[in-house]
């Protein structure tokens, strides 16, 4: 349940992210018509990117440690592309979020690292399941 809640918050700041994007886009092109107009300012989108983000990492860390202590051997052949992918996605997360808090890391930066640990996350669980249900399973 941990693990799902980790990758729906991603997954939402995925999509906070693609609308900052967009909102980014609209408006230094100088056309910010359409939806941009019903958007909140810039700079609370990506306050509400970065709260998903802090929760997602939480939630995140937690499934992961939660996988170190209940599993008996986390890199098994079955899992451990889950568990690199996912940590991979972790770490890309963990630099974000210290950029962020360290450095101010905010705008295209912060977008283009939230959609790719959101890919390496995604591709933790979809990836992962592409590998054992059809390259490994086929191999057998």
């Amino acid at each position: 349940m941990i693990s799902v809640i980790a990758y729906s918050l991603i997954m939402l700041s995925a999509l906070q992210a693609i609308a900052l994007a967009y909102q980014d886009h609209a408006i230094r092109s100088h056309h910010p018509g359409g939806f941009i107009r019903f958007l909140p300012p810039m700079h609370d989108m990506e306050t509400l990117l970065f709260q998903m983000l802090g929760f997602g990492f939480i939630f995140l860390t937690t499934a992961l440690i939660s996988g170190f202590f209940f599993m008996e051997d986390l890199f098994a052949q079955h899992l451990v592309h889950k568990t690199i992918l996912s940590m991979i996605g972790w770490v890309i997360l963990a630099t974000l979020l210290f950029g962020r808090f360290k450095f101010g890391w905010r705008g295209k930066l912060a977008i283009r690292w939230t959609l790719t640990a959101f890919i390496f996350i995604m591709l933790a669980y979809f990836g992962s399941k592409l590998v054992l249900e059809f390259i490994i399973t086929s191999n057998s």
